[in-house]
């Protein structure tokens, strides 16, 4: 028994090239991840660093109302963090901590993500800290409501098990990047989980730095990313293969004044291509308030021209 112990190999090379591929991404963004509690409210969520200056990605309804919050460490440093700003259309928030912090989480591009790709999801789920769970990206570009009531745009669904407490945590790919800020997930559902897309996160995080608060212009419509067939793309004069169809539209909305209708596909917004519902984010910013904008609609009928007129979101 002796020897046969004795021929083992070594511990790392015991490990599968998916079990490896996982730990080594929890190895570079576990370091970043915190716990975040309110002060003086209770509750408590995840959140994690993108900067070293102490800027913290969560969720807007881990924070609350809140101003300030308590960032705990996975080394145990606690220090005091206030909410620069929030965005419960996104579910984000922004925090700067006190201090400076070695380890980071860089935003990656979701716009590389495919389904079936490693979803990896760290967090402090009912208050087991600093907790790792892996699964797959099930499907890109849903939309659904946020606690509000407001739509979110550009979700991922993944199948890594998520619980209270993981909310504004990273999920994070095998390369190591944060694609997504998990969100949600549906109650009485069995391995169904969602986070913000890392794109649609970054321009809120941008919007927040700059302004304090996310300008956005609305336009009434609930969309998915889906594919553009090749005989619409060459007729809508757009070189993507992806586009968004409108799944919802909101009565007397200014989509639906303008005659947009679900099941419209959009692929440009002012002969700029729309290859996803984070694009269709970005581009409805607010210099497009009160501005006539075009958008290249794809119908069974053909490719029209609609002109909206987007709303300021209240």
């Amino acid at each position: 028994m002796a020897l046969a112990a004795e021929k083992l190999p070594p511990d790392d090379t015991l490990l599968d090239a998916y079990s490896a591929s996982v730990a080594d991404a929890v190895d570079r963004i576990g370091p970043a991840v915190c716990c975040i509690e309110r002060i003086g409210a209770g509750g408590h969520g995840s959140g994690f660093v993108i900067a070293q200056d102490g800027l913290v990605v969560t969720n807007f309804h881990v924070v609350g109302d809140a101003r300030s919050v308590r960032v705990t460490m996975p080394d145990g440093a606690s220090r005091e963090g206030h909410v620069l700003g929030r965005d419960p259309d996104t579910d984000i928030a922004l925090v700067r901590a006190d201090g400076n912090f070695a380890d980071v989480a860089p935003l990656g591009d979701s716009k590389r993500l495919r389904r079936g790709q490693i979803a990896i999801a760290i967090g402090n789920p009912l208050g087991f800290e600093w907790t790792v769970t892996a699964g797959v990206v099930s499907a890109l570009g849903r939309s659904m409501r946020a606690s509000t009531g407001r739509l979110i745009d550009d979700v991922i669904q993944t199948d890594a098990a998520l619980n209270p407490g993981n909310s504004g945590g990273p999920l994070v790919s095998s390369a190591g990047e944060v694609i997504g800020v998990n969100t949600a997930m549906i109650h009485g559902a069995q391995g169904i989980a969602f986070a913000v897309a890392s794109n649609t996160a970054n321009f809120v995080i941008s919007e927040i730095i700059r302004f304090g608060r996310v300008r956005r212009a609305f336009i009434g419509v609930s969309a998915d990313t889906t594919n553009l067939p090749r005989r619409a793309a060459l007729l809508s004069q757009v070189t993507t293969n992806t586009a968004v169809r409108l799944r919802g539209v909101e009565k007397n909305g200014p989509a639906a004044k303008a005659g947009l209708k679900e099941g419209d596909i959009i692929a440009a917004i002012d002969g700029r291509p729309v290859t996803g519902v984070d694009d269709l984010v970005r581009l409805l910013d607010a210099e497009r308030i009160g501005r006539e904008t075009l958008c290249t609609v794809v119908r069974r009928s053909g490719i029209s021209q609609v002109v909206v007129t987007p709303v300021a979101r209240s």
